[in-house]
């Protein structure tokens, strides 16, 4: 009877669960592995995905400066608003964002044309600040100069065009 019992005792030991139950173990899995896959598709795509969107950001208000020069003649200092060399800079202004803008969504030198958006976005920041002080305005251009800079830095992008 005593190897009975020691078979008994084997039989009951191995038919309980140890530790959690099997589909739970099986959903935790499940979790963590599309954690890793989020994980490994953010680390791949983000910095193209943020490329493309800053080129967005930057085509909008080209198209706008450059359809719509006398909105924006406020906006160039040391020039008065009414001036024809206040426009011109705004139209100067759009076709370099523009510019960047397709640099940016083509994949052509991304992290060059970033560095460049970043050095207008800054002087755009530091302009806005000195004349109007911190605004909605400024902290939004504050947050697409942050964009830019993380583009410029950033390496392994995708959907580039090379040579």
């Amino acid at each position: 009877m005593t190897g009975q019992r020691g078979t008994s005792a084997s039989r009951s030991v191995t038919s309980e669960p140890i530790g959690r139950p099997a589909p739970l173990a099986r959903q935790e899995s499940t979790a963590t592995r599309a954690v890793q896959t989020a994980e490994r598709i953010t680390t791949e795509w983000g910095p193209t995905a943020g490329r493309i969107l800053l080129g967005l950001v930057l085509a909008w208000f080209g198209y706008h400066e450059l359809v719509h020069p006398s909105l924006w003649t406020g906006y160039v200092p040391i020039l008065q608003s009414t001036s024809t060399a206040a426009i011109l800079a705004v139209l100067a202004h759009g076709w370099v964002l523009l510019v960047l803008a397709v640099a940016l969504v083509a994949g052509i030198a991304p992290r060059l044309a970033a560095a460049i958006a970043a050095l207008l976005l800054l002087e755009i920041v530091i302009s806005l600040t000195v004349t109007a002080g911190l605004s909605d305005l400024t902290l939004r251009d504050v947050g697409v100069l942050g964009l830019a800079i993380c583009i410029a830095g950033a390496k392994g992008q995708r959907l580039l065009l090379t040579s």
